[in-house]
């Protein structure tokens, strides 16, 4: 069964295999009865030291009590601890997946009005509790907290083995899969804490067999900044894929032990490409790591509160909050008097928070290590720009703050009379009049998107220089000349590339992120 990517379209056709991703955490069943992680996204919150966890997951499986394990580096009290809604969730991922854009050349024969100038561009741990579950300090396992936090009954463990703790999950009536002491073992020996978050299906909506689960959010203090993904190898058949969006402000971030590329960017498609563009990422995003293996992409770094073009709203001040950062430190003025000098300082925090989008596959064989993340300098690439030579900006490059999208254009050239003695080409714009213009579309469904039938040399229109490829011209098309916009700018380093945003107002280490496996059991298909 193939893996597929780490969230889930509810469109899919019920004959395709269930999808299996990486989590954030290992499930373990209550019951012997199988259980599947249908999908999952973390969104991480860093500043200093402080890392806030939000994770969303969906279930299929028996109506019996579940749960997860997440490996965590402190003990967490009940206010660390508190649900979200969805609805967060699909915002962050709209408005940073990768985009298609369609543009359409305008009149070779207009002339712009002369003006004066240009306008200018926008341009600590808790002391444990005093009581254990029976049997567990017979397995050096101590029970340091326990608390509930919406439908989740929460058991913060501590082991002194991963034996130990292999068999307290067991005789407590936790399904886990066989192989999983050794890969416990390391967290157990680094001190870790273990987060089991069990879930009262009595608590819980059923939804044709599918458990609609509050996401989860926690919060803690570390200098590690990782993600454990090894731990989800556990179950893997094949590749995981895994999307992680970190929220800094200011602040981009990369992998520090693993390659990091950028995925190619302006690239002008085939107008079939609407029609698959999940199709046409997968293909373009699977050859990229053909040529790169093992290498973590990212696919986007901006600021939240901002986009050009926007697949869908940003990020206002309420979402900024519900991801955490409530209990940053630089942000506590927001829970006092407004209005003072720190209030204000805090709001320009707010207004300054950079998502980046890393997205990871691998198996067995290509993840030999946890995801270790840090900081990173900023970048720019895949906006409506034209790059010193005259053509628009390809891949990415070191600018003086970050506006770096995945970006893909369908261009439709000009077809109607030319009827002037030196017409210009290549400038590009929106539709006729009388056309709507369409919508920006993100790749929000490569989860399910077929592999291997599109053809990826046939559907560029423009070269991709890191992949190889060279533009496709069709018989029947000729170019229009250089690509261009009717609006473009030349581009200085500094510039934002924000020509119309929407705005809204309202080395290696750092904090362990705590992405875990999923102990599923066996495999079952729709």
């Amino acid at each position: 069964m193939r893996t597929t990517m780490i969230f889930a379209m509810a469109a899919l056709a019920l004959t395709l295999p269930a999808p299996v991703h990486a989590f954030c955490g290992f499930y373990v069943a209550g019951s012997d009865q199988e259980m599947v992680n249908d999908a999952t996204m973390v969104v991480l919150m860093r500043e200093g030291s402080r890392t806030v966890l939000s994770m969303q997951n969906h279930y299929e499986g028996p109506p019996e009590n579940f749960a997860m394990v997440i490996p965590v580096p402190v003990v967490l009290e009940e206010d660390h601890v508190k649900v979200l809604k969805n609805e967060v969730f699909e915002r962050i991922d709209h408005l940073a997946a990768p985009r298609l854009v369609e543009y359409w050349e305008q009149d070779p024969c207009y002339v712009e009005p002369d003006y004066e100038e240009d306008e200018a561009m926008e341009d600590t741990a808790a002391a444990p509790v005093e009581y254990a579950a029976e049997g567990a300090g017979s397995m050096g396992v101590t029970v340091e907290a326990e608390f509930t936090v919406g439908e989740y009954d929460i058991v913060i463990l501590s082991a002194e083995d991963s034996s130990g703790l292999d068999a307290w999950l067991r005789d407590n009536e936790y399904a886990i899969p066989e192989g999983a002491e050794p890969v416990l073992r390391p967290y157990v020996e680094q001190g870790m804490k273990f987060f089991v978050a069990k879930v009262d299906v009595t608590k819980v909506r059923f939804v044709e067999g599918r458990a609609e689960l509050s996401p989860l959010r926690f919060h803690y203090d570390s200098d590690q900044f990782a993600l454990p993904v090894r731990l989800g190898l556990l179950n893997a058949e094949g590749k995981q894929d895994l999307l992680v969006h970190v929220l800094a402000p200011g602040q981009r971030y990369e992998v520090a032990n693993y390659e990091n590329v950028t995925v190619p960017t302006n690239v002008d498609v085939a107008n079939e490409v609407r029609e698959r563009f999940a199709e046409f990422y997968a293909a373009l995003f699977d050859e990229t790591l053909a040529q790169n293996p093992a290498a973590i992409v990212t696919e986007y770094a901006w600021q939240a509160t901002n986009c050009d073009p926007c697949p869908g709203p940003v990020l206002d001040q309420n979402d900024l909050m519900t991801f955490g950062a409530d209990v940053l430190p630089s942000l506590a003025a927001l829970q006092g008097k407004a209005g003072s000098s720190d209030y204000w300082q805090a709001q320009s925090t707010l207004m300054n928070f950079v998502i980046t989008r890393l997205h990871a596959r691998y198996d067995r064989e290509t993840l030999t290590e946890d995801l270790v993340f840090r900081a990173a300098p900023p970048i720019v690439g895949g906006r409506e720009f034209l790059a010193d030579d005259g053509e628009l900006e390809h891949g990415s490059r070191p600018a003086s703050q970050n506006n770096f999208q995945g970006r893909y254009a369908i261009r439709h050239e000009w077809d109607g009379p030319i009827e002037c003695a030196n017409p210009v080409r290549g400038r590009w714009g929106g539709p006729p009049a009388g056309m709507a213009r369409p919508g920006t579309t993100p790749a929000t469904d490569v989860a399910f998107a077929e592999r291997g039938e599109l053809e990826l040399p046939q559907s560029v229109r423009s070269p991709v220089p890191e992949l190889g490829l060279d533009a496709f011209v069709p018989a029947a098309e000729t170019p229009a000349g250089p690509t261009a916009a009717a609006t473009v700018h030349a581009d200085p380093e500094d510039d934002d590339g924000c020509g119309s945003c929407a705005t809204t107002g309202g080395p290696a280490g750092g904090l362990l992120a705590l992405v875990g496996f999923a102990l599923l059991g066996r495999r079952r298909r729709r």
